[in-house]
């Protein structure tokens, strides 16, 4: 199903894979792969892609979006040495590969994009056994992007962090499926504090750690006045 939302059309393919298009026809995709989210589809037709962190990088699900000129902008710590899974780094992708840090702003042709942290808090409930976090601070990072003239914002695998609670964005993607990042309450919570115009929510059912209830978190939002839509 594709969710339109003012000029911008928006697609979540699964995991965290997300299609924004704006009405000029600018095609953005956000952490494009994994998990077989892309295997029926090859669009090839991205004019930029953003990874936010070496979990969501694949290269596959890269070519699969892309055009031949398309930008691919990764954050600077994904290192396919570090990755059990893939063998390429981004830079021998065939595109141009740009490197961003956390807590970044940029203009890239006609898009404005910043960059936030992301990342768990060693002393929060998204940490393994052992205690050390699923995503520790430096290793990843958000993506906001504006289309069009609205803002949509993807926070990466994370948890909720103050920088999260100053944003003004038009359309929030939150991960909603906790174990490793932000949970549906979490999220709801959030939208309650930034408010924005949209909360579309991705990154869960993927698989039984990021199972939750949709629908659950739709309610608890509404009943917070802020709009939201599930794609599903």
């Amino acid at each position: 199903m594709t969710v339109t939302f003012d000029s911008l059309r928006i697609d979540w393919f699964g995991y965290a894979t997300v299609r924004l298009e704006g009405e000029t026809g600018t095609v953005v995709y956000l952490d494009p792969g994994r998990y077989g989210v892309l295997d029926d589809v090859e669009p090839k037709d991205g004019d930029l892609v953003l990874v936010s962190h070496d979990h969501h990088y694949d290269p596959d699900g890269i070519r699969r979006v892309a055009h031949e000129d398309a930008i691919v902008v990764v954050h600077e710590a994904v290192d396919a040495d570090e990755i059990d899974r893939v063998d390429e780094q981004p830079e021998v992708l065939p595109y141009e590969v740009e490197r961003v840090r956390e807590d970044e702003s940029f203009v890239l042709g006609p898009l404005d994009l910043f960059t936030t942290p992301a990342y768990n808090e060693p002393d929060g409930p998204y940490t393994r056994d052992d205690g050390t976090p699923y995503h520790p601070e430096g290793e990843g990072c958000g993506f906001g992007v504006t289309i069009d003239g609205i803002c949509a914002f993807w926070p990466g695998d994370s948890d909720v962090l103050p920088v999260h609670e100053r944003l003004d964005v038009d359309l929030l993607l939150p991960p909603i499926g906790g174990s490793f990042t932000m949970d549906r309450h979490d999220v709801a919570d959030l939208a309650e504090t930034i408010r924005p115009d949209l909360v579309l929510p991705i990154h869960y059912d993927t698989f039984e750690a990021l199972e939750t209830d949709a629908d659950a978190f739709v309610l608890d939002v509404a009943r917070r006045a802020v709009p939201v839509v599930l794609d599903e």
